[in-house]
């Protein structure tokens, strides 16, 4: 008999194949206390393995084929980033030294105290680097213990179940011809979940306990769209999702074809597709895809992995490095955003907020610590004399905050100008609308911007009361509800009243299930991962805005979910 599990589907495909049960021993981690004489000799065990685990880095970045996509090389190259950052180079050996502890038991207080900081975060995307931490630092725990985490097994067409997987994995997983992955941990935002989504790789994560109810051997479907692994399918299954898989590949080739075709909807009107970056190499990801610009510049990695704050030319290179890429493409930067009040100071060290994500973050941060955000500021305005750049503000609760900002970039502008140091004087500001008050007075905010940015992710979890982090609660995280539908159209209403510009940059935009939704609530520009455009591109381009009108102002009417799937799959008939 077929056993049905479900995880959350992250890597849109169907794979079919034997699983293979990858067991990792984890070292265990006791506290043992050194005497004032073996201190030293702790210390060197401490950089010993510390050595190790950089060689054997070093030697997976080596054996990164050449052809692989650029998101591999850069989560391995962040690795050997945090592996020499301070945070595990060097505090490690202070708490050897303060608490006489062994380096297993230095290395774990540690990596706890970064993985708290890291999971307060609000935004999801950064929550989830604490999947980074516990890789380097598991790594450096192996080698204490002479265990190897990068162990190879050949994996050619078969579905790997692990309690989670390396950067390394995945290279193993393109050398050797995997047919998929689930994994026990996880979410869509994870190291794991990107990597498998460049390699086209079929996957699920977050389905707990996948290692004791499947064997290694047995046959596995697994549905990267639906987070469904089916096991032990009988013959008539496994030609329904062969079939399947031929529609996918089917699918994925025609949209390709769609790369250089206008961004339209079939009634005329021109719908803009941006693309939400992160790091440098997803840059290129954009040009593959032929995205209109950039409507989302997170900035908050610069700040990672590090105990002092990046300055105003280091900014400045950064964002010049992304002008140039873009060749006169347009550039929004949202200014750093981070969920609590010490994350900036340390990422290691200090007290968190009660709760971080209605703390002191976002704008809030940055105006109540201006030497934090001037050197931004300063950075993007120079930035702006160099190409089409235009400056965001996160998190705007109140009027009086967004007042408050664009009088300190004015400030900012006017040092400038003393210095003769160039740069647009009429940079677009545009504010983030992702908590509820702002929603609801956006025409408010709309009087003194040029142009509004939704990000649902935030405004759906602000308004439903949830953390959609939290597995306890996160089934109540529903972009349909009319709530979350009206305080949107909101948004859209007061930009269309003012004639200025709303882009959706949640995930909420990359998501080809809701595009005709938006598009007649009145959404015209949508910013998404790169990988997300060409599907969308796909939908819009099929669609009568005029028609669809109507049956997406009847879903502000009803909160029925099952009335609300039934409508959604009739407008995307």
């Amino acid at each position: 008999m077929a056993l049905l599990l479900n995880g959350m589907g992250v890597s849109r495909g169907i794979a079919i194949g034997p699983v293979f049960i990858l067991h990792r021993n984890q070292p265990e981690i006791i506290e043992r206390s050194v005497d004032k004489k073996s201190v030293s000799a702790e210390v060197r065990r401490f950089k010993s393995a510390h050595s190790k685990a950089r060689k054997q880095l070093e030697k997976v970045k080596r054996d990164i084929p050449n052809d692989s996509p650029d998101d591999i090389s850069a989560f391995i190259e962040t690795h050997l980033l945090m592996l020499d950052d301070a945070m595990l180079s060097a505090t490690p050996i202070e708490l050897i030294k303060q608490l006489r502890c062994n380096a297993e038991w230095a290395i774990k207080q540690q990596r706890d105290a970064i993985v708290k900081v890291f999971e307060s975060m609000d935004d999801p995307y950064i929550a989830t680097r604490s999947d980074d931490v516990n890789h380097v630092f598991g790594r450096v725990l192996q080698a204490l213990a002479n265990q190897s985490i990068d162990e190879h097994h050949n994996w050619k067409g078969q579905i790997v179940v692990a309690d989670d997987l390396t950067p390394a994995d995945t290279i193993h997983m393109q050398n050797d011809g995997v047919a998929g992955f689930v994994t026990e941990m996880g979410g869509p935002l994870s190291h794991t979940a990107i990597l498998a989504r460049s390699l086209n790789i079929p996957a699920i994560v977050g389905l707990g306990d996948a290692r004791r109810y499947l064997n290694t051997g047995e046959n596995l479907v697994v549905d990267g769209s639906s987070g469904m692994a089916l096991a032990e399918p009988d013959d008539f299954l496994i030609e329904h999702f062969q079939k399947r898989q031929r529609d996918i590949k089917r699918v994925a080739r025609d949209l390709v074809k769609l790369t250089d075709a206008k961004s339209r909807a079939r009634s005329g009107e021109r719908i803009t597709l941006l693309a939400n970056i992160e790091i440098e190499d997803d840059l290129k990801l954009l040009r593959k895809v032929n995205a209109a610009g950039v409507g989302l510049y997170r900035t908050e990695f610069l700040y990672m992995g590090r105990t002092d704050v990046p300055d105003e030319d280091e900014h400045f290179r950064t964002y010049m490095k992304v002008v140039r890429a873009l060749r006169g493409a347009p550039l929004t930067i949202r200014t750093v955003d981070f969920g609590s009040d010490k994350e900036v100071e340390t990422v290691s060290t200090g007290p968190l907020a009660h709760n971080p994500a209605m703390g002191l973050r976002g704008i809030r941060l940055c105006l109540s610590d201006p030497s934090l955000f001037v050197p931004q500021l300063r950075a993007i305005l120079r930035a702006s004399a160099k190409g089409p750049i235009k400056i965001m503000f996160p998190m705007l609760t109140t009027v009086t905050e967004l007042l408050q900002a664009i009088e300190l970039l004015e400030t900012t502008k006017d040092s400038l100008r003393s210095k003769n140091i160039a740069f647009d004087e009429k940079i677009p500001i545009g504010g983030m609308i992702e908590v509820p008050a702002a929603a609801i007075s956006a025409a408010h905010f709309a009087e003194h911007l040029n142009f509004l940015s939704i990000g649902t992710n935030d405004l759906i979890q602000y308004t439903l009361a949830i953390d959609r982090i939290d597995d306890q609660v996160n089934y109540l995280y529903d972009p349909l509800n009319p709530g979350v539908l009206s305080l949107i159209k909101n948004v859209i209403d007061a930009g269309s009243k003012k004639k200025i510009p709303v882009t959706m940059c949640g995930e909420m935009a990359g998501n080809s299930e809701y595009t005709r939704l938006l598009l007649g609530l009145g959404l015209r520009e949508f910013s998404m991962p790169p990988n997300s455009i060409l599907e969308i591109k796909k939908v819009l381009r099929s669609t009568n805005i005029r028609s669809v009108r109507r049956r997406a102002l009847g879903f502000l009417q009803y909160s029925d979910k099952e009335k609300q799937s039934a409508m959604l799959e009739r407008l995307n008939a």
